[in-house]
This record gives structure tokens, C-alpha cells and sequence, in this order.
């Protein structure tokens, strides 16, 4: 084996759907940890515009303007374009072929029991879903197996979307020789936090505290947080475990989690004393990545430039990906 071939790094693919403005679920729960590991792999970060027309179809339009504030908040939060590529789905057109490819292959059944289908259907209150959103998982094997990825980093609610990509790799390999590694899942050790009224964290439900809300924004929406509905003044014990600020406070302020936890089930902290401190952590937390977002805004032809190029250095990659399939799959070049 040669020195480079020792040296190459493995390859890491994910992305997000822009349709909207990303929230500190978003931030937590993905971001954090992609920068923590652009260094050790060859990464390539997608805006999944694609994907994002299984539920906004009627206003593609907005796709570009959501696109481009996905790409400031990639970097805002440290993802570094000189180490990184950011690719935009729609702009690489190998994604959509090999959709195209691996769907002729995957089982109905195995679409059929993947949990998020019917949870977006729920959430949004779906009443006609399109083969888009059915067929939403194996689009996004697409996207990982297009790159050859060696493993993806996601949250638990994604996991099972990893599990069935294998799957379909595995198939692959089965049927046409070993084209496809069968990636590996990533987990995020970060806690899942909820939204401000405790359900899931999501813009539908307008529960959301975005990366771009600056102090004001934050405090006024941790103020308005739920918190155990037993504790109704201060004085009456809380249980820290359902309270959705305490979600907070293992992300935000650890080093005060045992003191908010003891004054809470004392009864002796309130909860509107517990939100201003932790407020307080939080706009603490966020300065960085609010002051890195306003630099960024400042020259935003730059944000358009680093898409472009990362696109079409996709572009090549994916390429020689889909020679590879031809090939196996013995079809025409």
C-alpha cells in the first residue's frame, strides 16, 4: 500500500433540507458535531434542496433564499469551506440518477417501515403524500452512496435512515460487485432539545429559538419556555426530568446543572430565576456564531462563490461514481 493510499481520508457525507431558517436543534444537534470532525475526514455538507420539495413544492422560489442562509449558518457555526465541501443537491445531477438507479431495487416493504414517513405526515398534516416524501429515504441514500461515503453523522431520529441506506448498498454489491462501502452511523452525543412548549423542536409548529435570533430574541423565547406544569409558583418541588428548560441547561450552563437541579426539586430556585440565568448562558453561547454570521453577511457574493465551487467539485466526484455503477451494472456509457 502506498504512503497516500495509508494517509486518504475516509469520506463523511450529510446534509440538511433548507426550508427555513435553522434552529439550535439544528445547531446541537448536527452542526456541533460536523465541525468536530471536518478535520479527521474528507466531509462533504449537503443543502438537500431536493429533498426540501417533498414538503415545499408550491414555492420553490424561496429554495434559494433558504439555501443561501443554510450555507451562512454552515459557516457561522465553523464549518470551514477551504476544509469542507458544501454541495447544493440540485446543482450535482448524479444524486437524482442514482435515486433513480437504487430505486428499482429497494423493496416498497423496506420504505414502508422507516418511522419518519409517517411522523412528517403527521406533522405536518399530509393528507395526500407524494411518492417524493415515500421515496424521500432512498433519494437520500443516494446522496451518501454518490460519494462513496464511509459514514454519516446523524441523530438517533435519523439512524434508522442509515441502517436501510446499508441496506440498499448491500444490495448493490449483492447483485453487481462491491461498488458501495456500507456506511457507518455517527451519533450525536448531544441531548436532544425540545421545543420552547416541549414538544419536538420544529418551525412547523413555531416552538423554534434559530441560530439567527439574536439576545433579545432568545431571552424573550426562553422566558415564554413551558416548564413542569406541577410547579406552579416558587416553593412547590419541580421534577427537573420533564422540564424542558433543564434540557437546556445540560447543553447551555452543565456546570450549574446540580444547582438548578436541587433548587428546582427544593422548590427553592423559580422558574422564572432559572430561565434568566440560563438565558443569560445561552446568549453567551450563541455571541460567537452571531458575530461570525454578521462577518459572513457582509460579502455574500463569497457565500454564492464557495457553493459554486464546491458543486462542481461534486460535480467530478459524482461522476466518477456513476462510471463506476455503469459499469457494474453493465450499462450503456
Amino acid at each position: 500500500m502506498t504512503e497516500s493510499a495509508k494517509t486518504k481520508k475516509r469520506i463523511i457525507f450529510s446534509g440538511m433540507k433548507p426550508t427555513g431558517r435553522l434552529h439550535l436543534g439544528n445547531l446541537e444537534g448536527a452542526l456541533r458535531n460536523w465541525v468536530a470532525l471536518q478535520k479527521d475526514w474528507e466531509m462533504y455538507c449537503g443543502i438537500v434542496d431536493l429533498h426540501a420539495l417533498t414538503t415545499a413544492y408550491e414555492n420553490p422560489a424561496e429554495l434559494r433564499a433558504d439555501t443561501f442562509d443554510m450555507a451562512v449558518n454552515y459557516m457561522a457555526a465553523g464549518l470551514d469551506p477551504n476544509v469542507v465541501t458544501f454541495v447544493v443537491q440540485s446543482k450535482v445531477p448524479a444524486h437524482a440518477e442514482l435515486h433513480v438507479i437504487l430505486s428499482m431495487l429497494t423493496p416498497m416493504s423496506w420504505l414502508e417501515r422507516v418511522p419518519t414517513y409517517k411522523e412528517i405526515k403527521e406533522e405536518l398534516h399530509i393528507a395526500s403524500p407524494s411518492y417524493g416524501l415515500f421515496g424521500y429515504p432512498v433519494l437520500q441514500a443516494a446522496d451518501i452512496m454518490i460519494y462513496r461515503a464511509n459514514a454519516v453523522p446523524v441523530g438517533k431520529d435519523q439512524a434508522p435512515h442509515i441502517e436501510l441506506t446499508r441496506e440498499i448498498a448491500r444490495r448493490f454489491n449483492y447483485y453487481y460487485g462491491a461498488v458501495f462501502p456500507e456506511p457507518d452511523t455517527i451519533l450525536n452525543e448531544c441531548p436532544v432539545l425540545p421545543g420552547t412548549d416541549g414538544r419536538k423542536m420544529s418551525k412547523s409548529y413555531g416552538n423554534t429559538i434559530f441560530m439567527s435570533d439574536g439576545a433579545e430574541e432568545i431571552t424573550q423565547k426562553v422566558k415564554r419556555m413551558f416548564t413542569d406544569p406541577e410547579k406552579l409558583r416558587k416553593g412547590d418541588p419541580g421534577h427537573p426530568d420533564i422540564c424542558p428548560v433543564f434540557d437546556y441547561q445540560k447543553v447551555y450552563g452543565p456546570e450549574d446543572l446540580e444547582w438548578a437541579r436541587t433548587g428546582c426539586e427544593s422548590g427553592a430556585l423559580g422558574c422564572v430565576e432559572h430561565k434568566m440565568k440560563l438565558a443569560a448562558a445561552m446568549v453567551k453561547v450563541m455571541e460567537p456564531v452571531l458575530e461570525k454570521r454578521a462577518e459572513i453577511l457582509k460579502r455574500p457574493e463569497d457565500v454564492w462563490d464557495i457553493l459554486e465551487a464546491g458543486s462542481k467539485k461534486a460535480v467530478e466526484v459524482t461522476s466518477e461514481t456513476l462510471a463506476v455503477v455503469r459499469e457494474a451494472m453493465k450499462l450503456p456509457k
